[in-house]
């Protein structure tokens, strides 16, 4: 598991804009209830290329929870993604060490519920390898200036079904909406092989439904999309708060 938490909740949610922060004392909204200045934004941020990290802005609201502060975050209609350069960011981790995957338990947060463990640049690198990270970026034009992580809940799943598009070899367009994915992705494939063109050969491998049965790699679906010039048709389980694509299904009789 990815998750950075103290419970067997995980952290994926989205990001936010915001002009203040509250104290530890404080269990409440402390975000402006639009996308602020510009120069700070709380979300989920993914890898987006070698030092580079993408996160769209989100509003948010700091509460405590339990005697933990925790966000809770909100997608903002319109956001438009921020991409920026981390390579000479400031990290601060909510873990008690840099090369922690999970706190273990023990966190170390800031009385702006944001992590105070000082780390570097390359200690993001491999936090973002794993997949989307809830932080809060402060930003000078296109360079992260701080990177802080923090606690939140998981954002709800969905699932439906709709035409799926590469845009790179971790990001997808589903139904319209940008979605990255990692090595824990599932595929489910209705050929006889893994590495099979989009529907092609037999013997099928679907369920009554016409959704595939073959279980198959993240390479696999990168290697098949990668190869489709249009859009195709799955079913699709992702988080759209955190913009995360859980699992995908080839569909049988897509035309």
């Amino acid at each position: 598991m990815r998750v950075l938490a103290l419970t067997a909740s995980a952290v994926l949610c989205a990001g936010l804009c915001a002009t203040g922060a509250a104290s530890a004392a404080t269990a409440g909204s402390v975000a402006s209830d639009s996308v602020a200045s510009g120069s700070m934004a709380y979300g989920f941020a993914w890898a987006d290329g070698k030092g580079v990290l993408r996160i769209t802005p989100a509003r948010a609201s700091l509460v405590k929870e339990h005697g933990i502060l925790r966000y809770k975050l909100k997608a903002v209609a319109g956001a438009k993604e921020i991409r920026l350069d981390y390579t000479k960011a400031a990290y601060r981790r909510i873990t008690v060490a840099c090369d922690l995957v999970e706190t273990e338990g023990h966190v170390a947060l800031d009385g702006k519920g944001l992590g105070r463990t000082k780390c570097g640049p390359a200690d993001l690198a491999f936090t973002l390898q794993r997949g989307p990270a809830p932080v809060r970026v402060d930003y000078s034009g296109k360079q992260a200036v701080t990177v802080s992580e923090f606690l939140t809940d998981w954002g709800e799943a969905k699932t439906a079904y709709g035409t799926i598009k590469r845009i790179n070899d971790t990001t997808v367009s589903f139904k319209g909406i940008k979605l990255g994915y990692t090595h824990a992705v599932g595929f489910n494939r209705v050929t006889a092989s893994c590495s099979s063109g989009w529907l092609s050969g037999r013997p099928v491998n679907a369920d009554h439904d016409g959704l595939g049965t073959k279980h198959c790699a993240a390479a696999h679906l990168t290697k098949v999309l990668k190869a489709q010039q249009h859009p195709v048709l799955v079913k699709a389980d992702y988080n759209p708060l955190s913009g995360e694509l859980q699992e995908v299904w080839e569909v049988f009789g897509d035309a």
